[in-house]
């Protein structure tokens, strides 16, 4: 049916971005990349080539080379809702935790340091990332 005369905007589709499975880095809007290391750790770095920069990928070739990064070692904690905003830039909310009924986004300070989840919001430039191919 319509959304329209009920207030509320029809939903968005975004059908030829699925299945589109390629590396990327994300670059915040605090000019980081997000690099997350071995342990799981989450730190802003300026360096593109830096190791654990990278995010996304075909999990079935991960899987068969056993790298870290394979789908066997992804828990709850790594699953992410992404969402294109206005800007061009992409926000990413925990699909697992939320702080007080609010969802928990990804950010990067202008220090390159995490931000508490409770602190974020998707308005917040902190939790604005660019998605650039990894070549």
């Amino acid at each position: 049916g319509s959304a329209t005369g009920t207030g509320r905007r029809p939903p968005r589709s975004y059908g030829h971005l699925e299945g589109d499975v390629r590396w990327r880095r994300l670059f915040s809007a605090t000019r980081f990349f997000l690099r997350i290391d071995g342990g799981g750790g989450v730190e802003g770095t300026r360096w593109r080539e830096r190791p654990g920069s990278e995010w996304g990928g075909d999990r079935d070739r991960d899987r068969d080379r056993e790298e870290p990064g394979s789908g066997a070692e992804f828990s709850p904690n790594c699953k992410f809702m992404e969402r294109i905003e206005e800007n061009g830039y992409n926000t990413y909310a925990s699909l697992h935790w939320r702080h007080r009924g609010r969802p928990m986004f990804l950010s990067l300070n202008s220090k390159g340091r995490p931000q508490r989840g409770g602190k974020t919001r998707r308005q917040h430039l902190s939790t604005h990332f660019l998605p650039m191919l990894v070549s």
